[in-house]
């Protein structure tokens, strides 16, 4: 390519303008927050803090904004076996949703039972959304013993950072 941005292939000239005069500088993208993996532990050791204090053992997820799991911790000797897939669905699902799953338990049991149909959801309580400066960052899900202590360790795990 010559200096002028134009090539010769063959009979015909090809010219370019460089990327860098033809545009306009950039547009400022907008920033938001993220949960990041330290905080992300810090929410499930405050959860695992509160399920030792009740001698509630289970699983508990920390998942990001797209409900990928940052953080698992499986306890020992853990209520169920389904608390495994149950914990991480739950977080996932507050995340989708945008509110606790206690939410949308109580919905299916009352005025919105439809809401059972969504497929591929876990509408139980224990998953909390996880909102930084009103900017939803991610969940938390936890699934021990009972929905009642599910709900206390995730809203556990979220007063570490308010």
């Amino acid at each position: 390519m010559s200096r002028s941005g134009c090539v010769m292939a063959g009979a015909a000239v090809f010219c370019m303008a460089p990327i860098w005069e033809s545009r306009a500088a950039p547009p400022e993208l907008p920033t938001r927050p993220v949960l990041t993996l330290a905080v992300a532990q810090r929410i499930a050791a405050a959860a695992q803090g509160e399920a030792d204090r009740i001698h509630a053992t289970g699983v508990i997820a920390v998942v990001d904004d797209a409900g990928e799991v940052i953080v698992q911790i499986r306890m020992d000797n853990a209520y169920m076996r389904a608390s495994g897939k149950l914990a991480p669905e739950k977080a996932r699902s507050a995340v989708m949703f945008r509110r606790p799953t206690a939410v949308l338990e109580a919905a299916i049991a009352g005025k919105r039972p439809a809401l059972a149909t969504a497929r591929g959801f876990v509408m139980m309580k224990g998953g909390e959304p996880i909102f930084v400066g009103g900017q939803l960052v991610g969940g938390v899900g936890v699934s021990v013993d009972t929905p009642d202590h599910d709900e206390q360790i995730a809203q556990a795990g979220l007063a570490a950072i308010k």
